[in-house]
């Protein structure tokens, strides 16, 4: 009967032990992505970044080369009815009219300011581009960045009456943080303007301006007065979508990512850059198929189109995140 008793004792004391060790691994786990439903797109995630972090394991990454680079528009905020830097540029057009009359007859600048988006759209990338040089162009550096924070703090979304800064993913927040907590240096490759995106990625997402990749105008030094600037020019220096997302990362990070993260055939290359590499690899699609917390949307929006990387996703087994099933919360505002 003692021994029994004595024996009793030493499995309490070896389970409260066991308690103590593991309490702080499980409350650790539960925390994580928390906007994230237990599902296997969070299992994915979590399972590929301890085997990429365990040393000793067949799948360590040295910290070094924990790349991981994320596309903007859909991925990390939201980019429907219209790319948030394409209403900024209409926004632009507008406030600029006054001193061009010529565009209440020229496309795609009447279409621009009639809200005509649908003429707009039909203009394709050779009509944004006109937008986009002739408002975002002629300035310094410095000058554009006060002109899209100052644009960025008035407007707001039209459906959800929010700045388009609240308009950013929860779940890729806390991805975004869980990757740098387990020695992730994180980029931001779009193909989006890259001094329009620093003027806000590291207020919003922790991302500093020097891992913010994406598309660029020329610029030049010059001294107006006794005072250095960059000027803007109206003319595009390098297009970072498609096939640019690859060559901007080899060009500009020198390393290629072990995980890479998108939401459309913009970023398909990209992810398959990633996937080509040696070891472990993770590639990530943000679907859009929430119509009552955000939107649904994929092979035949003009914004966002997922087509070719979505076959290519389900054919290689690439993570496809269900924004409706996977995300329990998609914007802070909403919860």
């Amino acid at each position: 009967m003692l021994r029994t008793r004595i024996l009793h004792q030493h499995w309490i004391a070896a389970l409260a032990c066991l308690c103590v060790f593991f309490a702080p691994l499980v409350s650790a786990q539960s925390g994580v992505l928390p906007s994230w439903n237990e599902r296997a797109a969070k299992k994915a995630v979590v399972d590929f970044v301890h085997r990429v972090t365990t040393e000793g394991g067949p799948d360590f990454v040295p910290p070094a080369e924990r790349i991981a680079t994320f596309d903007n528009d859909g991925t990390l905020w939201i980019e429907q009815p219209l790319y948030v830097q394409l209403r900024f540029a209409i926004d632009r057009v507008k406030a600029l009219a006054p001193e061009h009359p010529e565009w209440k007859s020229t496309q795609p600048f009447k279409a621009a300011l009639e809200d005509d988006y649908k003429t707009l759209g039909a203009s394709g990338e050779k009509g944004l581009m006109s937008l986009l040089m002739a408002t975002h162009a002629g300035m310094t550096s410095d000058e554009f960045e006060r002109i899209v924070s100052d644009w960025l703090g008035s407007v707001r979304h039209p459906r959800f009456q929010q700045a388009y800064t609240n308009c950013v993913y929860q779940p890729m927040l806390e991805l975004l943080a869980y990757l740098r907590a387990n020695g992730f240096k994180t980029y931001i490759v779009s193909g989006g303007g890259v001094e329009f995106m620093r003027a806000f990625a590291e207020q919003v997402y922790g991302i500093p301006p020097e891992q913010v990749i994406g598309s660029t105008l020329r610029t030049q030094f010059e001294l107006r007065g006794d005072k250095p600037a960059i000027t803007r020019l109206p003319a595009l220096d390098f297009l970072d979508d498609k096939e640019g997302k690859p060559v901007a990362i080899e060009r500009i990070i020198g390393r290629r990512p072990i995980a890479a993260f998108g939401n459309s055939d913009g970023d398909l290359q990209m992810l398959q850059w990633t996937a080509a590499g040696p070891g472990a690899r993770f590639m990530l699609i943000v679907h859009h198929d929430d119509a009552e917390r955000e939107f649904a949307y994929d092979r035949t929006s003009a914004m966002g189109r997922l087509d070719k990387a979505l076959d290519e996703a389900q054919a290689k087994g690439w993570v496809v995140v269900s924004m409706k099933d996977d995300w329990n919360t998609i914007f802070r505002f909403t919860r």
